[in-house]
């Protein structure tokens, strides 16, 4: 007799988490989009606020018979956390800020398992914008692309002809690192290959 496949609950509404999900072969049976405060505490440093992120969208679904695999992603430039951009004005403070300038996605990702055990994983990537001229930035803006995106830009778009250097996961700067993914799922007994 074959033991059942683990049931996974995706804590995102995200496409692009549920499209690289696809990637590993992997449907989630529910899609548990949380709401809860993303405010940053005070002098929170990324890296904390990202794993604090997932650990607390994670804990607001009831996955008590599944698992519930949660995700933040963070754009960092220095110890400063880029807001996610919600109009044109942080839009455009995000990509003048990171304008010829190396800086840090932050990709963390929690599997809490029915038992109450929690597994945790950290992609740090490091990227670079070119300098970018006011024309390319307006082009950018006009393209709307960056609505609702961590740093105001999304590398799976336009912005990745705009990124000259990338070191880390491609995957984890779009949202959902799939190295660190897949290694948590292995570990839960979903079945990868």
């Amino acid at each position: 007799m074959s033991t059942p496949a683990p049931t996974l609950v995706l804590a995102s509404a995200s496409p692009r988490r549920r499209e690289l999900l696809a990637r590993l072969g992997v449907e989630p049976d529910a899609i548990a989009p949380t709401d809860i405060d993303e405010t940053p505490a005070k002098d929170e440093l990324p890296r904390d606020y990202a794993l604090r992120m997932s650990r607390e969208k994670a804990a607001a679904v009831d996955g008590r018979a599944a698992h519930v695999l949660a995700g933040d992603t963070v754009v960092a430039c220095g110890r400063r956390i880029l807001p996610k951009a919600e109009d044109e004005a942080t839009a455009r403070r995000c990509l003048e800020l990171l304008s010829g300038r190396r800086h840090r996605v932050l990709s963390a990702i929690v599997l809490a398992a029915p038992d109450g055990s929690v597994r945790e994983r950290l992609s740090e990537t490091q990227l670079r914008f070119k300098r970018l001229s006011t024309e390319e930035i307006d082009a950018y803006i006009a393209s709307g692309e960056w609505e609702g995106k961590a740093g105001g830009y999304a590398i799976q778009g336009m912005a990745e002809a705009l990124i000259p250097w990338i070191q880390g996961s491609h995957s984890g700067v779009v949202g959902l690192p799939l190295f660190e993914t897949r290694a948590l799922l292995k570990a839960a007994g979903f079945n990868l290959g």
